[in-house]
């Protein structure tokens, strides 16, 4: 049994195309922003960090 062959023509090639790319470059988007996420978050955990160890060392030296 042989399955038939899929034949695109010249407009579904470039909408196939069209559509992988745009997979791709919203998958992308989806990475990059996760990435800024993790991130912004660290830096802020870092500076509360910070101004609880500021907050914490004033109390000691009263």
């Amino acid at each position: 049994m042989q399955l038939p062959a899929v034949r695109l023509t010249p407009a579904g090639l470039v909408a196939a195309v069209a559509g992988g790319a745009g997979l791709v470059l919203l998958v992308g988007a989806v990475l990059v922003s996760m990435l800024l996420a993790v991130a912004i978050t660290g830096a802020s955990v870092a500076v509360c960090a910070v101004v609880l160890r500021s907050l914490l060392n004033g109390q000691h030296h009263r």
